[in-house]
């Protein structure tokens, strides 16, 4: 009775949609692990460290997008690192042309300029888009707290910003002046008969007046995401432009799920393209009419593409 021979192929494309990528060594691999927001427990902190040292080189990397990435694995090690990794409930990312793990900054839990849970925000989508294939090229998502916008969130595919729409109760104030000093956009002014005046179109949704008011004259009217759409760096990066404003912290995965729609469907027949370059050719228009339909109250009446940011180097 012959063996049977079983003929093996190791199939890199599919090796780094799976977050491992090859390296320039033989047989060596980056193993690249999902930790959405950045966020990592202490338990599986050490289990990655336990892992690194038995598998991997003298060191491990911290991406730019908050991964810790597991350098120079051996592939005939792939088993026994994601059974190891496992043991702490730590998993392998995504590469490709995939959903990515979302970024996030600490939000509101401890950071005193947050006005948004980002944290949970970035833990939903993991939980709930990660991995999704958009047919196309890679999606990025990431969140920021407030208008500081530490995570660079506008050079993602989709970033969202947490946003306060402040109103003012003139019947409050005790014309102390203080949300006048902490406004650095000068979008309140002091009357000369101590009353309040809000330039409502240089407000950039900090919600600082809101904060440093001890009589509670600011308050909030609004609260969600600014959302920007098309952004990306690379060699030819864009930043991405308002698609929404306040959109409640509960619409954010549905939101996301509407832009991979409109995003599939647009770029097909474009071949490897981001979702900023799909907005140069399809317009503005077509997004903020697919978005609209489901999204009335938070998208934005008008855009503009998502702003080529000139590198000087290369034909633009």
């Amino acid at each position: 009775m012959s063996k049977k021979t079983v003929k093996t192929a190791m199939d890199l494309k599919n090796l780094k949609a799976g977050g491992f990528i090859k390296e320039r060594g033989k047989d060596l691999f980056t193993v690249r692990l999902r930790v959405p927001g950045g966020r990592l427990p202490i338990v599986r902190l050490k289990k990655i460290a336990e892992v690194a040292e038995r598998y991997g080189g003298d060191f491990v990397h911290l991406s730019v997008r908050q991964s810790i990435e597991l350098i120079h694995v051996n592939f005939k090690d792939f088993d026994a690192v994601v059974a190891a990794l496992g043991e702490a409930e730590q998993q392998v990312a995504s590469c490709g042309a995939r959903m990515r793990v979302p970024t996030a900054c600490g939000g509101c839990e401890y950071n005193p300029h947050g006005l948004v849970d980002t944290q949970a925000s970035a833990l939903e989508v993991d939980r709930k888009l990660f991995g999704s294939e958009t047919g196309h090229h890679k999606f990025k998502v990431g969140f920021a707290g407030c208008p500081f916008d530490c995570p660079k969130s506008a050079i993602n595919d989709v970033g969202f910003q947490g946003a306060i729409w402040p109103r003012l109760r003139q019947d409050l104030c005790i014309h102390c002046g203080l949300c006048v000093k902490s406004c650095t956009e000068k979008a309140i002014e002091k009357n000369p008969d101590d009353t309040l005046s809000f330039i409502s179109e240089r407000c950039t949704y900090c919600g600082d007046c809101v904060k440093v008011c001890p009589s509670e004259a600011w308050q909030v009217e609004k609260k969600g995401y600014t959302v920007r759409v098309g952004g990306k760096w690379g060699r030819k990066p864009l930043v991405g432009t308002l698609f929404a404003v306040f959109l409640p912290e509960e619409q954010v995965v549905d939101f996301i799920a509407a832009v991979l729609d409109w995003y599939r469907e647009q770029a097909l027949g474009m071949g490897r393209i981001r979702i900023g370059d799909v907005i140069h050719r399809a317009g503005v228009g077509s997004l903020l009419a697919h978005l609209r339909k489901d999204f009335p109250e938070s998208v934005v009446e008008s855009t503009i593409p998502p702003q080529v940011i000139d590198t000087q180097i290369g034909k633009q």
